[in-house]
């Protein structure tokens, strides 16, 4: 017969948000840190190329 599962802490609860929540905190911290880079021109690993105008090429 099925059980009722016993409930989760809140320690737990609150332990997994946590975890949940450093790690959305990192990766937005990073891609923070990797659009000023390449924003300010200090940005080495990337290559995106740039449209010139159309206007000068007449």
């Amino acid at each position: 017969m099925a059980v009722p599962k016993k409930k989760t802490s809140n320690s737990k609860r609150n332990s997994r948000r946590a975890h949940w929540n450093r790690k959305a905190n990192l990766a937005a911290q990073r891609a923070m840190s990797t659009g000023k880079s390449i924003l300010s021109g200090r940005a080495k690993g990337f290559y995106y190329p740039v449209k010139e105008d159309e206007d000068d090429e007449k």
